[in-house]
């Protein structure tokens, strides 16, 4: 009930610098430690290299069962294949 007159007050509950609590919240995580790469399985049938597929550029489209695929080349030369 508000009566005329009457004042609200709202305490703030986070940090006054705005973010700090997300930053602080965050856990600390590291980036799991890769496996070397396996030598392709003769079933497979043979591998293509990155070069072959990608052809000088950054960044490829692939369709795969009617959906679009982006395979991307970082600069640390790792790839990434993103819906």
């Amino acid at each position: 009930m508000h009566h005329a007159g009457s004042t609200l007050s709202i305490q703030p509950t986070s940090p006054s610098v705005p973010g700090a609590a997300l930053a602080t919240a965050r856990p600390q995580v590291s980036a799991p430690e890769c496996s070397p790469a396996q030598p392709p399985d003769p079933a497979d049938g043979p591998a293509l290299s990155s070069q072959s597929l990608m052809q000088g550029r950054s960044a490829i489209s692939i369709t795969h069962n009617g959906t679009v695929y982006r395979l991307q080349a970082t600069r640390l030369g790792k790839l990434i294949l993103t819906k």
